[in-house]
């Protein structure tokens, strides 16, 4: 085995104003929350959802080469409250599209973010409710 535990954060690295969007997109509408970030020398932000940082926006310096993702095609939160997300999303008027996975028991949310970045929100159906 590899002694790998779980997923630890993704790092979105872009110039200063995509980031600033980016950011807002995550606390706002996503529920993610703005947390400590060690001093690297660089700007950035570190997002949290609860105690773990899981996503960290890297400020792109002026004059440096773009990087590339190459493969990825989405990143994907756990998350709770999808009514309360679907509210936030329309107020924002930022477009959506639901899917339900019975076999999950799940409803999963994709949206895009500033950065174009496809996002996955995985919602738990309530099996119980009538």
């Amino acid at each position: 085995m590899t002694g790998v535990r779980g997923l630890a954060h993704i790092n979105l690295h872009a110039p200063a104003a995509l980031i600033a969007r980016v950011r807002q997109f995550y606390i706002d509408i996503i529920g993610l929350r703005e947390g400590p970030r060690p001093n690297f020398g660089t700007k950035g932000h570190w997002l949290y959802a609860g105690d773990t940082d899981v996503l960290h926006l890297s400020v792109h310096a002026s004059g440096e080469e773009p990087r590339t993702t190459g493969w990825i095609d989405h990143i994907a939160f756990s998350c709770t409250d999808l009514a309360q997300t679907c509210q936030r999303l329309d107020h924002a008027g930022i477009p959506y599209r639901l899917d339900t996975v019975d076999s999950l028991n799940q409803m999963q949310l994709f949206v895009r973010d500033p950065a174009g970045i496809a996002v996955e929100l995985n919602f738990p159906i309530d099996v119980h409710r009538g």
